[in-house]
């Protein structure tokens, strides 16, 4: 007689379909959720900062733990514990595996409304906005609403803009900051997009710098704590009577008193140089800088003379003298002696060419074998003429006034020229002369109303750098 084993009894299809679900979302969590011990080793890899890769983990941990519950929606947020948390938990009551039906899900917490976007390489403001769900309308509402708006378009690596958004997704607030002095937004209002400017008002003090040139003035500068604007600022200020082009020499000397601006106790800036020596081959140079009562500020020198003179020495800065003044110079190109009725200053192509004083353009053009040429007339007497250009600043051109100091045009090597340079010449009534040697014409000093008060300003800066730079030689003798 042959018996039948029984069979077991059917367990109901919705039993068997949430036994498989389990069994999957269990393989799943132990795929995208490593263990903690995975976690250390790659952490450890990817560091390996020593004795501060605890510190990082410790960091991650903790981030982890705040995270998983908002990311997770499954019973596996409760499964999967910290260590640390489950050390500080209640005791458990029971040793039975919870149920299906005893796990409640957490109510999932809604995505945060803020967002801060750095600005990588690459980045324009419609990826940033579609990093955050914004579309192109959204963008092209938020740049038009005003002209001050379009600041947001230019940005920068590193740069990070706040994103707040309403209820629906759209774009509540939007702000960034510019600099350590000023931060904008732009906020919806009723009628669209509100922009604001918040400026912090820095603190002003007062530093000393000194500083001996032992290769170059930026490099010597730099060491002794002055930005590259200070600098270019201290060049501009002897550039009158120092030819920093060829004057400069291994042991000349330099110091300044200038602005610095700070906020909270950090440095976000410089402003102006209100005094400063400068000692070239042994001849040493004040300045001063003072306001008159009328709003004009200028350099003077210590005892009120002025620091500007009619023509500045060099139309460029800091470039190389690659061929001087010359009655009888051998012509690279045309191979014959030939009168060199100017200075050559060689530098890169591109680099700016200033006027030497103020005047009108008479040329600005092509002028045979001097290529791109400017000819500045100033006044009856003197004319300057800058050849060989790449090309010519904006609105330069024939009749235009200058200003000395201003950009008329860049290096290059158009006509007769071997190398990238500017080829200069200086005129006195139509006789080419040495610029290099030339004496300049002065300007006005302080006017004799205003001796007095120039004079309670500049006394007091100059005992100041006197009294800083004893103290520095007296510090360094004790080292």
């Amino acid at each position: 007689m042959t018996h039948k084993t029984p069979e077991a009894p059917p367990y109901p299809k919705s039993h068997i379909l949430a036994a498989s679900g389990v069994a999957a979302l269990l393989s799943l969590a132990l795929l995208v959720f490593p263990s903690r011990e995975v976690e250390a080793q790659k952490t450890f890899i990817e560091l390996d900062l020593g004795n501060e890769a605890e510190l990082v983990l410790q960091e991650k941990d903790d981030l982890r733990q705040k995270q998983l519950p908002q990311e997770l929606s499954s019973p596996f947020a409760r499964i999967e514990q910290p260590s640390d948390s489950v050390a500080n938990a209640a005791p458990a009551q029971s040793t039975e595996p919870a149920s299906l039906d005893t796990i409640e899900a957490p109510t999932p917490t809604p995505q945060p409304n803020h967002h801060s976007i750095t600005v990588s390489s690459g980045d324009t403001l419609s990826t940033v906005f579609s990093k955050v769900g914004l579309n192109a309308n959204d963008l092209h509402q938020a740049l038009n609403s005003s002209k001050q708006a379009k600041q947001f378009g230019r940005l920068q690596v590193g740069q990070v803009l706040d994103f707040e958004l309403d209820k629906e997704g759209k774009l509540k607030q939007l702000q960034t900051r510019l600099s350590d002095l000023e931060t904008i937004r732009l906020v919806r209002d009723d009628k669209g997009f509100d922009f604001q400017s918040e400026q912090i008002k820095p603190e002003v003090v007062t530093r000393y710098s000194h500083g001996v040139i032992n290769s170059s003035l930026f490099l010597s500068a730099k060491r002794a704590g002055l930005s590259h604007n200070l600098t270019m600022e201290l060049a501009n200020i002897f550039g009158y009577d120092i030819d920093f082009a060829m004057d400069i020499r291994e042991g000349d000397e330099f110091e300044a008193i200038y602005e610095e601006k700070v906020v909270n106790g950090k440095s976000v800036g410089t402003g102006n140089i209100l005094s400063a020596r400068f000692t070239n081959r042994g001849k040493t140079y004040t300045a001063v800088r003072y306001t008159s009562k009328q709003g004009t500020t200028s350099y003077y020198n210590a005892n009120g003379e002025s620091m500007r003179k009619a023509f500045i020495r060099t139309p460029v800065d800091f470039a190389r003298i690659s061929s001087r003044f010359s009655t009888g110079r051998k012509h690279p190109i045309l191979n014959k002696i030939r009168a060199h009725k100017g200075v050559d200053y060689a530098a890169p192509r591109g680099t700016p060419i200033k006027a030497a004083g103020d005047g009108r353009v008479t040329l600005a053009g092509r002028n045979g074998g001097y290529g791109n040429t400017v000819i500045i007339q100033h006044g009856q007497r003197y004319r300057t003429l800058y050849a060989h250009m790449q090309g010519f600043a904006k609105g330069i051109r024939n009749g235009v006034n200058v200003k000395q100091g201003q950009i008329i045009g860049y290096i290059g090597t158009t006509g007769l020229s071997t190398g990238p340079h500017l080829h200069y010449e200086f005129q006195v009534n139509g006789v080419h002369v040495d610029p290099l040697s030339q004496k300049l014409p002065m300007a006005d000093p302080i006017a004799a109303s205003e001796k007095k008060r120039f004079m309670q300003l500049s006394k007091p800066l100059m005992a100041r750098m006197d009294q800083e730079k004893a103290t520095l030689l007296a510090a360094n003798r004790q080292q």
